[in-house]
């Protein structure tokens, strides 16, 4: 029987942005990330959100069809703390001054690099006692009855005989690990693992993969754990 520890639901993100390019640009990267997510298009629909879903953080844009993205923060925050960031194109000093005065709690203005926007929505979403650090922990063991696998005591072991990885293959299997059932895409393993000058090494990745596979018994046909996306990723299943 499969043991994997998961919290109920991933945390989930609404945007609020009247772009749908903006929108399918986000919803690719975030749902990649883990993240549910919820959509709105105008101002009213994202405060209806924000009051029947309870989303765990607000991307907030401040040019909106029906009212302007401050009225929107200044109505939220009636009564709710749920962390806002602001992604928006009015870069002027005085519109983030007011925005953060109303309660914003950071502001990235388009166009944005993604990496960064991820960052900062892990760093609210962490400062806000969220889900992601339960599910971290949560998600750092597993045990099917043949792999046992221990993030945080760096214990692994299979039919009861102890497993050695390099840090490479522990860093891979980690990182897997801790966005089980989501896809976590080669770019992001590169960068994070191997440094931000090697995102297009993909065959460090692949060779590190597969001296995993081996390791974890795992047939790389069946891919009863470790689940290849051809060119773009990798996914840890634990079926």
């Amino acid at each position: 029987m499969t043991s994997f520890n998961q919290e109920s639901r991933s945390p989930r993100l609404l945007i609020i942005d009247d772009e749908p390019q903006i929108r399918h640009f986000l919803r690719i990267s975030l749902k990649t990330e883990g993240y549910d997510l919820l959509e709105a298009d105008s101002g009213k629909q994202g405060l209806a959100l924000c009051e029947t879903e309870k989303p765990d953080l607000v991307i907030l844009d401040l040019g909106l069809p029906d009212m302007d993205g401050a009225d929107v923060l200044a109505a939220l925050r009636m009564w709710s703390t749920i962390p806002v960031i602001i992604l928006s194109v009015r870069d002027r000093e005085q519109e983030k001054v007011k925005a953060l005065d109303l309660g914003a709690n950071d502001y990235v203005t388009k166009p944005f690099g993604i990496e960064e926007l991820l960052a900062r929505v892990r760093s609210q979403l962490r400062a806000n006692g969220s889900l992601s650090a339960g599910l971290e922990k949560n998600r750092s063991v597993f045990d099917d009855g043949t792999l046992h696998i221990d993030l945080t005591l760096r214990k692994l072991s299979r039919n009861g005989e102890s497993l050695r990885l390099t840090p490479k293959e522990f860093a891979v299997l980690r990182a897997l690990m801790l966005n089980a059932d989501h896809l976590v895409t080669q770019s992001q393993l590169l960068r994070e693992i191997w440094g931000p000058t090697h995102t297009e090494d993909t065959h460090y990745l692949r060779v590190v993969v597969g001296r995993l596979r081996q390791k974890l018994g795992d047939d790389p046909t069946e891919q009863h754990y470790i689940q290849t996306e051809p060119g773009v990723g990798y996914r840890f299943v634990g079926k």
